[in-house]
Formats: C-alpha cells, structure tokens, sequence
C-alpha cells in the first residue's frame, strides 16, 4: 500500500516556521511529502523542489499552501494541473480573491491548518 502524498507549497528550512512544521507533521503521519521551494535544494533531510510542477508522480492526494494569496493566486492554474484531491490554505494564505478563482477552477479547497488535521499541534513542533 502506498503512502499518501503532499507538496508543500512554501516549505521551509527554518523550523519555526509553519511551512517546515508542516513538513515534519505529514512526515510523522505517514506521508510522502514534497516539499516545494524555489530557494532551497533540501528541506528537513528531504529533495526539495523549485515548483509544483517539478514534483515527480502524478496527481498527489493534497496539497497545502503556506504562501501568501497574492504569490498563491499565481499558482492556482499549477496547482489544479497536479490533480490533487485537497488543497488546503493554511491560515494566513487564502483571501478573497484567491478562494474566488481557485473555486471557478474547480479546485476542493480546504481552509484550516493541515498540520492540525493530521493530528499534530504545530505548538509540539
């Protein structure tokens, strides 16, 4: 059985940050997680990568965002390209207008922290 997949839209390399907290939950949980950033070659012992569309695979079965709306209603054509089953806005990385144009593109958009939902408190990171 395969583990489920996630890109991480905004990971980071400094640990006090969401985007890196948010690599290390789904990493607890299980998942197969690819981290995405254009700045970074490795984020917590993992490859990193510069987008969306260099993660290897197809469709992947979430993808969180942890990246300001106006940078993430950029991405949104990118991100529904991947075929995720999820994609969540963590707080702090929806607004209006980006929720608007992802729902027009039919995205199933989640708008609550992804790190919660697996069952970690970001706080125990």
């Amino acid at each position: 059985m395969s583990k489920p997949t996630v890109a991480i839209l905004g990971a980071s390399r400094d640990r006090r940050k969401y985007g890196n907290k948010s690599v290390r939950a789904h990493r607890q949980q299980g998942y197969e997680v690819f981290p995405v950033n254009p700045h970074a070659d490795e984020i917590e012992g993992l490859k990193a990568y510069p987008d969306l569309a260099s993660v290897p695979g197809g469709p992947l079965d979430r993808i969180s965002v942890y990246l300001p709306p106006d940078v993430a209603i950029g991405l949104l054509e990118e991100i529904q390209s991947r075929g995720a089953k999820e994609v969540w806005f963590n707080p702090g990385s929806d607004s209006p207008a980006l929720v608007a144009r992802a729902e027009a593109l039919g995205l199933d958009i989640i708008r609550a922290c992804s790190i919660v939902d697996v069952g970690v408190s970001p706080a125990m990171l």
